[in-house]
């Protein structure tokens, strides 16, 4: 695999519509490569078809049929937990993987969570080490990669964020890096990218609009989702130079808002890639 360009089923959040019809529409814009989101139990939205999100709960292979349907691929799983919360994360992560592996999803996006107001600096990393490491048990059966997003608190800087990633000395905890979230957060997007490039495993491609980096940066640990890859303040062309110079073969899953976002995400992102 050389770089390829996926989408984060985020961009149809917006139109109220079911995980099927967001497949359906990003073939349409022409990607081969798409990120599901998952969750546990039943919820309305999802169970009406007005939200993307995919329940556990259902048989995996529904879910690789519709991909199969549609002739695309995943390139991971949104999977976000709290670390910091194993009673949630370790049960929820856990069926994350065996799912992600029936599928042939090679790696879950995950971060640390909120952090709760009752741990403190040590007890925070004491606490996600032992999720981490009872999650990677099943994660190393089933040859699944557990990517860190910098999404929170503790993963907002690249020391923080490589500090959770280096908990469990395994080769299936690596990194998916958020580029809007890190530079939301205060990092140097480019920085952090060539830090973690030994770790990395996935890349969410998200671009941020010059009147949210005014309003937000600094202020914010993340945000949902980005405007059109070219839109906004990240430079493109120097995150895929660093991911050539890298070796990176791996997937840039764009994380924007709206269909008219992820088609000219698309199409910006391939004429780079043609002419880097």
């Amino acid at each position: 695999m050389q770089i390829e360009i996926g989408v984060n089923m985020e961009f149809i959040r917006s139109e109220d519509k079911s995980f099927e019809e967001g497949v359906r529409r990003a073939t349409a814009l022409g990607y081969k490569w798409v990120e599901p989101m998952v969750h546990n139990g039943r919820e309305l939205l999802s169970e009406a078809g007005y939200f993307h999100s995919f329940s556990m709960e259902n048989d995996p292979l529904e879910m690789k049929d519709i991909l199969d349907r549609y002739s695309v691929r995943p390139s991971g799983l949104s999977s976000h937990c709290p670390l910091m919360r194993p009673e949630i994360s370790v049960p929820y992560l856990e069926k994350a993987v065996r799912f992600a592996a029936a599928i042939g999803a090679p790696v879950l996006a995950t971060d640390e969570g909120i952090r709760p107001e009752w741990l403190d600096d040590r007890e925070c990393f004491e606490v996600m080490k032992y999720t981490l490491k009872k999650i990677l048990q099943v994660a190393e059966r089933h040859g699944i990669f557990i990517g860190i997003e910098p999404h929170q608190s503790i993963s907002r800087t690249t020391e923080g964020l490589l500090r959770i990633a280096n908990l469990v000395d395994s080769p299936m905890l690596r990194v998916n890096y958020d580029t809007g979230n890190a530079f939301l957060g205060g990092a140097d997007p480019y920085a952090g990218l060539q830090s973690v490039l030994p770790k990395l495993v996935h890349v969410h491609a998200k671009d941020i609009a010059l009147t949210q980096a005014e309003t937000e940066k600094g202020k914010v640990t993340g945000t949902p989702v980005g405007c059109a890859c070219g839109d906004g303040v990240i430079d493109w062309g120097r995150m895929i130079s660093i991911l050539h110079a890298g070796n990176y073969k791996g997937v840039l899953s764009v994380e924007c808002g709206t269909s008219p976002q992820a088609e000219k995400s698309l199409s910006y992102l391939r004429n780079l890639l043609q002419r880097s």
